[in-house]
């Protein structure tokens, strides 16, 4: 029941807010719009002429310049049309009044002007984005506005200390994987690229020490040899580059360099095939094992180098890197005629899994959906030898995270191969 009649101001209010109610609903679509459209989108619009495309193209190139003035809008508008919402309410309903308007307020508002158009906006992405785009870019070159967002992102600054909050806001790497996915799974972007992104994203992350070729599987040869024996590894093993290693004055291993494929059979067709391989050798790279692969990656395309040798702490060798496994991290498993095609993963038709235990243990977690602890071991065989705490023989089975691990091969103090299967498989 109306407790009084309306006045000429109540009827003010009402139209307010049935233009705050507009002005929300084309927020809503000009955010959701913009925020979907990618830049190469936006410039391939922009080149056919589509009317809007050059202020959509001026946007998506300038996010930071739109977001926060774009957000202040809608909160201001929101504050303003419940304020006003609730106090014509509490006019013509008396208390009781305050209570509805706040019901309607929260289920007209929340459906006209948060989900229809931004489901429009998600199932009409271009479209949105070209009509909004205008008004959108005019909106935020409105200095008063524009002023106010850097005012208040200046006060978050005092609260919350740190660089580049004057671009907020903020989006950390699992939201953004987190988006990346919701992308693949509505089609926008193909799995492939998906994954590709999640590869650069973890990379960032990854150290040498993680993708290197450990020192055991190193395809090496001593100083002293000759050149035709160096050559004869080459062929056999299908490389391009050898690790020459000698011994220091206290017989612990070193390395003395790397000799190039090309230069031994230069060397070779010249007559020299009977000289030592030492006057071939060139200088080789060494780094820590904890070098970031991504710094690693730019020192290769400076100093024009493809191979590396990786030291422990002690400053023993402890293993080897590529380019190209620098470049696999990235891309996935490159495959050339040479190159050992053995999966690391085989189904037995028993339920088990054949498993090769140099995988990398965020590998086998993703591929077993485990959460084994990747912090201090690199490969499934480091954390089988850590919880074994001993060289294991093989048949022996340790359970861990509900599955059951039979070591099926051992060669000297390195496990090679494991047998898997859920420990509920096993015991039935």
């Amino acid at each position: 029941m109306i407790a009084a009649a309306p006045t000429s101001a109540d009827w003010f209010m009402l139209l307010t807010i049935l233009v705050l109610l507009g002005f929300l609903i084309f927020l809503s679509i000009a955010e959701m719009g913009l925020s979907r459209v990618s830049k190469p989108k936006a410039q391939a619009l922009a080149d056919s002429g589509a009317r809007g495309g050059s202020a959509l193209l001026t946007l998506v190139a300038h996010p930071e310049r739109w977001v926060n003035p774009l957000l202040l809008a809608v909160n201001v508008s929101q504050t303003v049309q419940a304020t006003l919402t609730g106090v014509v309410a509490g006019r013509l309903f008396g208390p009781p009044g305050v209570a509805i308007g706040v019901v309607l307020n929260v289920v007209v508002f929340f459906v006209f002007a948060e989900a229809v158009p931004k489901t429009y906006a998600i199932m009409n992405s271009d479209r949105a984005a070209l009509s909004s785009s205008r008004i959108t870019g005019v909106l935020v070159a409105f200095w008063p506005l524009r002023v106010m967002s850097r005012g208040l992102i200046g006060l978050t600054n005092i609260i919350i200390p740190g660089k580049g909050l004057e671009q907020g806001p903020f989006v950390g790497e699992q939201e953004f994987l987190g988006i990346v996915e919701a992308a693949a799974e509505e089609e926008i972007i193909e799995h492939e690229e998906r994954e590709l992104i999640e590869s650069i994203i973890e990379f960032g992350d990854t150290v040498v020490r993680e993708i290197m070729i450990p020192r055991p599987d190193i395809i090496s040869v001593d100083d002293g040899c000759s050149i035709d024996d160096a050559l004869d590894v080459a062929f056999e093993h299908g490389v391009s580059r050898l690790p020459v290693m000698k011994q220091d004055s206290e017989g612990r291993e070193d390395i003395l360099g790397i000799v190039y494929a090309k230069d031994l059979m230069r060397s070779i067709r010249s007559g020299n095939g009977s000289s030592v391989v030492d006057s071939l050798v060139r200088t080789a790279v060494v780094l820590p094992e904890n070098k970031p692969v991504a710094k690693l990656m730019r020192e290769m395309q400076r100093d024009h180098f493809h191979m590396a040798i990786v030291a422990d702490e002690y400053g023993s060798i402890a293993g080897l890197l590529t380019l190209e496994d620098c470049l696999e991290e990235l891309v996935g498993e490159i495959v050339d005629e040479h190159d050992d095609e053995d999966p690391e993963i085989t189904a037995l038709p028993n339920g088990e899994s054949l498993v090769d235990a140099g995988i990398s243990l965020s590998d086998f977690n993703e591929h077993f959906q485990l959460s084994l602890d990747e912090g201090e071991y690199d490969t499934l065989a480091g954390f089988l030898f850590g919880t074994f705490e001993y060289v294991p023989v093989v048949g022996e089975k340790t359970e861990s995270g509900g599955w059951l691990f039979t070591i099926d091969a051992v060669e000297g103090r390195r496990i090679t191969l494991v047998r898997v299967r859920p420990v509920v498989e096993a015991e039935a």
